[in-house]
């Protein structure tokens, strides 16, 4: 074993450190084997233990401090593009069969729809634009 160089441990370390981080989906996994990597190329660079293990240690903190939060971010946001239901609400459909508390019809995005009045009391005529406030179930709901 003492016939292996440093550098070699040190990339062993990084794919060991790279397989859970497939397995798991875990990036800090990932962020700790890019450290070990930084680690191999200062230990094939002639850096003593001490300094490839600070380089590890610093590397692997510094993508863990500023990666992961900016992951995070991203992770955390809505999509910009909204998909199936979310992206009729707001949309104005106009009105095919009389709307009003209890039903009626509407054409939205192409498509005939049931509706209902956000308002019980409004009534909204054949022909008149409404906006899509809310779709529940097989339903939307306008005003």
């Amino acid at each position: 074993m003492d016939d292996i160089d440093a550098w070699v441990w040190w990339l062993i370390g990084a794919v060991g450190l790279g397989i859970p981080l497939v397995v798991t989906a875990m990036p800090e996994l990932g962020m700790l084997a890019v450290g070990a990597v930084a680690g191999a190329v200062t230990a094939g660079l002639g850096g003593g233990v001490v300094l490839q293990v600070v380089v590890f240690a610093v590397v692997s903190v510094a993508l863990i401090a500023v990666v992961r939060p900016i992951a995070a971010r991203q992770l955390s946001q809505r999509p910009r593009l909204a998909t199936g239901i979310d992206a009729l609400k707001g949309k104005q459909a106009v009105v095919l069969e009389r709307v009003d508390g209890a039903g009626g019809r509407i054409k939205l995005a192409g498509e005939v729809w049931s509706a209902r009045s956000l308002d019980t009391g409004r009534a909204y005529d054949v022909g008149q634009e409404v906006d899509v406030v809310e779709i529940e179930g097989a339903t939307a709901i306008v005003m």
